[in-house]
């Protein structure tokens, strides 16, 4: 592996706000350039199982204590802040206390896990800290990763606000060089005070862009990856650049339709059911897939993906392409026929179908979705917004009806999505985009998550996952395969599946 190059990696928007927990920090792009600055005490292998990262975790072990659990983390001694400060108690205690959801100024993406937190607690010695837990959560390994300094989540203004445009303390095998908002662009650099293994690049340059434009960039040798996503002459192209290799994998990620729930014309699940049932999935998945040599499956599960232990198609007849029964659950509703479209009231039944600008799958789903809808009266509206604004401006605060977005696998897929399907608190929606959930889901979904047997774990996820399908909120349309354009001679990186790459191992096998 040769030492030193840059490595030129696209972003699909250029985020503003650089913490991953706070509800508009939630998304690929942040995360990308997260782990290479920030502490991940554990990664996900390729099978999924979460391992120790031995720069900043020693080891972790559970004790269970009558109803309870303590986690033990042992921590390496050598890790430290840019600042200089040990990473110690004092950050899980921050980060516990500002995910926990018992201060609502703290504008979380999700407080599944940490809300379970009794106290933190310093162990046999400074780089010992000890997690009590009030009751059992089994995807304890997912938790403090990324871990932030104390300073950036001591207060609901620093934790919302702290890292909007900066990120102004780290602890990676990288430093933040520059952040440049005009060029859209975020410099990493090396950073030599890392006491793990030198990183090979000298730097990684992320650089927003239209995804339009990524394949014309890719040939161009302006970007040395790309994400080829669903997009079939992307890949023709790529495929023929001399020098790229197009690596795949099982993706686990997947596609899917979200609908508000809390907007006027979708809070009867009767009119969200007749949406979901004049939507044809497989045609969507046809469309999408079509070119990229890869199986046409429709996705049967919230939170399971088929390569995963635990799926079920749970979809049953509400999954399923029913033109005849969307009309009578439309009747049912009260929306009837009066010309092209149906109305109540007098108001037309009209959808806005929010994509982001530049994205030619999601106005390709949005085209798909007006004409099958428009087959049982319902009119939809594309409206194309900057791809920037999607979530911070658009889905977080509830300006859409239809969104289409693909949802990021992890190792931990209940714990994980919980958030997304947990009962609203207010305007608290985390990221529950659909603003409605219900007791009975909650209750299936706590329970798998203090469950330690798996086989009880899947039957209770299994369980809460139909009760999603019957409550018409989220329409899952296939699992997302990984297509992924690189430089041959780029080493460590790729389409990665469940396996979470060391940031210090990428580089390139040839010379800069």
């Amino acid at each position: 592996m040769a030492e030193g190059g840059t490595l030129r990696w696209p972003l699909p928007e250029f985020p503003s706000q650089w913490n991953f927990n706070h509800v508009n920090g939630t998304t690929g792009a942040v995360e990308r350039v997260v782990q290479g600055v920030l502490p991940h005490l554990m990664r996900a292998d390729e099978k999924a199982v979460p391992r120790p990262v031995p720069e900043y975790l020693r080891s972790a072990t559970l004790r269970r204590t009558g109803r309870g659990q303590i986690i033990t983390y042992r921590l390496n001694p050598r890790a430290r802040w840019s600042d200089g400060r040990p990473i110690g108690r004092a950050d899980f205690a921050a980060q516990a206390r500002a995910l926990s959801g018992r201060d609502a100024r703290y504008e979380v993406s999700t407080v599944t896990g940490y809300r379970r937190i009794k106290s933190i607690e310093r162990g046999a010695g400074e780089h010992e800290v000890k997690v009590v837990f009030d009751g059992t959560y089994a995807d304890w390994r997912g938790l403090f990763s990324p871990l932030y300094p104390a300073a950036a989540y001591s207060t609901p203004r620093e934790f919302n606000g702290g890292w909007r445009n900066r990120m102004p303390v780290t602890a990676g095998p990288f430093r933040v060089q520059q952040i440049d908002r005009t060029g859209k662009t975020v410099t990493l650099v090396r950073d030599r005070a890392w006491w793990g293994p030198r990183a090979r690049l000298d730097r990684i340059v992320y650089r927003a862009m239209d995804p339009a434009a990524t394949p014309g960039a890719f040939a161009n040798g302006e970007i040395d990856l790309m994400d080829v996503g669903l997009d079939a002459g992307a890949l023709r192209r790529v495929q023929s650049v001399r020098g790229a290799a197009v690596r795949k994998a099982a993706g686990p990620d997947w596609r899917h339709f979200t609908l508000n729930a809390a907007s006027p014309v979708l809070s009867d699940a009767r009119v969200r059911r007749a949406v979901m049932l004049g939507i044809d999935r497989r045609a969507i998945a046809r469309s999408d897939l079509s070119g990229l040599g890869v199986p046409v499956r429709t996705l049967g599960n919230h939170f399971y993906v088929a390569a995963q232990d635990g799926y079920r198609d749970n979809s049953g007849k509400f999954g399923v392409y029913d033109l005849g029964r969307a009309r009578r659950l439309l009747d049912e509703a009260g929306w009837h026929h009066h010309g092209e479209y149906r109305t109540k009231g007098g108001r037309t039944l009209a959808l806005r179908f929010v994509v982001p600008a530049g994205v030619p799958i999601s106005k390709r789903e949005g085209e798909l979705a007006r004409a099958m809808l428009e087959r049982i009266g319902v009119r939809v509206d594309i409206e194309p917004v900057p791809a920037d604004d999607v979530f911070a401006r658009h889905v977080t605060p509830g300006r859409f009806d239809i969104v289409p977005f693909s949802w990021l696998g992890t190792s931990y897929p209940v714990s994980t999505m919980r958030s997304v399907f947990a009962r609203p608190d207010g305007e608290r929606v985390q990221q529950n985009f659909s603003r409605v959930g219900s007791e009975a889901i909650d209750t299936a979904l706590d329970a798998a998550i203090a469950e330690v047997d798996q086989m009880k774990v899947h039957a209770l996820v299994n369980a809460a996952d139909r009760l999603i399908w019957r409550q018409a909120s989220v329409l899952p349309l296939y699992q997302r395969p990984q297509l992924v354009a690189a430089r041959a001679d780029l080493a460590n990186l790729g389409a990665c599946g469940f396996f979470e790459p060391d940031y210090e191992d990428i580089g390139f096998t040839d010379a800069p």
